[in-house]
């Protein structure tokens, strides 16, 4: 036997035994090589990179450590019934064999989203992957924000004229989603509003490979609720992008880079794997980008049309200031989850 031989036939024995152990035993190892990388929720991502590689879920997890159930069994249990015994050691080598691979990247501190491919953003599982920045749960509130306000503007429509569908602009509301990314704000909005028409702009032709999967798989529901969604390659900032819109917009998203070039993120899954043209602002302060935005959005917005465009807690007066000077009226600062300063609220 060589020794490529040899060493391959070790490997198999080695996973042979992981897929006989019982899953805690299994989890219980892998949080500790985790907790040693520096990670900093090593067994709540042994969980998440256990069920990925099982190709089940949480709860099925959850049930397999009630039962005493080994690697093996967790794997099997996702098969269809009727599956050979050969077939379903083979679904327990596959998963050995995921697991510890996920592990090993994991302790590299590639971001978790990326190593099982997506990420829950709102209503929406979004595909990620090196070069696409990964939403972050902040941007869900920035998000509702918009929502809130077209909610609110359409239901005065119709106290106003006493129809449930009125005629106007708000009946098929025009949106648009300024430094796309993977998708997440304009495809929300796409798929949680009725009739909406979103427009979503994107520099990156690596992150639009993201944008255009993720739209390929909520088309149909996309298409459900009346609504469309259309991809633009270009500067989000440039008057020369989407100037047909000009003046017509009723509400615009946007998650802009913002990161202060002073301010270097600290967590290797930031510093080393987001894009760094989705990260930085492109100043000492971080607001040379957002911006920008502004002033395209001032453009874009119609009279009375909306602006919600997230940032870093330390640019909230900076950037009021800036909508303030560009035409912009009622210029407020929105908080996140934790109660700190993440977004711009701005009326046209």
């Amino acid at each position: 036997m060589s020794m490529v031989e040899s060493a391959e036939s070790a490997e198999d024995s080695r996973r042979s035994q992981a897929t006989d152990m019982p899953v805690q035993t299994v989890l219980a190892q892998a949080s500790q090589l985790l907790a040693a990388a520096g990670i900093d929720t090593p067994d709540n991502d042994a969980r998440l990179l256990l069920a990925e590689a099982c190709q089940t879920n949480l709860h099925e997890l959850d049930k397999a450590l009630l039962m005493r159930q080994t690697l093996g069994e967790l794997a099997a249990g996702s098969m269809p019934a009727g599956e050979s015994l050969v077939e379903t050691e083979l679904a327990g080598h596959l998963a050995a064999a995921s697991f510890e691979g996920f592990i090993e990247r994991r302790v590299q501190r590639e971001p978790l989203q990326y190593i099982v491919g997506h990420t829950p953003f709102r209503f929406l599982d979004l595909a990620v992957g090196p070069g696409v920045f990964i939403p972050r749960p902040e941007t869900e509130s920035v998000v509702q924000a918009g929502l809130d306000w077209l909610a609110g503007e359409q239901t005065t429509r119709e106290r106003l004229t006493g129809k449930r569908h009125t005629a106007g602009r708000l009946e098929e509301p025009l949106v648009v989603d300024l430094c796309a990314g993977s998708g997440a704000i304009g495809l929300a909005v796409a798929t949680e509003v009725s009739r909406a028409q979103v427009w979503a702009v994107e520099a990156s032709e690596e992150a639009a490979v993201w944008t255009r999967r993720n739209y390929e798989r909520y088309r149909p529901d996309i298409e459900a609720h009346g609504s469309k969604y259309h991809l633009i390659l270009g500067d989000a900032a440039s008057a020369a992008t989407l100037t047909d819109l000009d003046g017509q917009v009723d509400l615009l998203i946007s998650n802009p880079p913002y990161v202060p070039e002073s301010q270097v993120p600290t967590q290797p899954e930031v510093a080393q794997w987001d894009p760094p043209q989705a990260l930085y602002g492109a100043s000492a302060d971080g607001t040379a980008l957002p911006r920008r935005i502004i002033s395209r959005a001032a453009s874009l917005l119609r009279p009375g049309g909306c602006f919600v465009m997230e940032h870093d807690p330390s640019q909230s007066q900076t950037l009021r200031e800036c909508a303030q000077a560009v035409g912009f009226s009622q210029s407020s600062t929105g908080q996140d989850m934790t109660g700190r300063d993440r977004y711009l609220f701005a009326i046209r």
